[in-house]
């Protein structure tokens, strides 16, 4: 069910470690309703119903499993910045290439995210 002051939140979802931790956090959020999930390669696809979304006013947290913010870049290709931007090597996680992310690690940095979107 949408909820329109609810959050949009939005991962990368690359096939490394880091990227598939991003989209497992957000699916997370999204289950456990604290934001709603949307589509970032819809939004970096300029696919409209997708960009109406996410240039509707709404809180949005992005999610990037690098450095190389691919979920924020799509974002900005529609002057669209997030509330809420989490570099995920800024938790100290690796970018691992054909590995799945720790779920230890995943609980963890889920944590923290939460943490700092409840302390703002």
């Amino acid at each position: 069910m949408k909820q329109k002051n609810m959050p949009l939140v939005y991962s990368c979802s690359g096939c490394s470690s880091a990227a598939q931790m991003a989209n497992a956090i957000a699916v997370k959020m999204d289950r456990e309703k604290l934001a709603e999930m949307s589509c970032i390669a819809g939004v970096g696809g300029n696919v409209k119903p997708l960009v109406n979304t996410a240039t509707s006013g709404r809180d949005i947290i992005a999610i990037d499993g690098c450095p190389l913010a691919c979920c924020h870049h799509c974002l900005a290709k529609h002057d669209v910045q997030p509330t809420y931007h989490f570099l995920l090597h800024e938790f100290d996680v690796k970018k691992r290439k054909g590995i799945d992310p720790d779920e230890d690690e995943t609980n963890r940095v889920y944590e923290r995210i939460v943490g700092e979107i409840k302390d703002y």
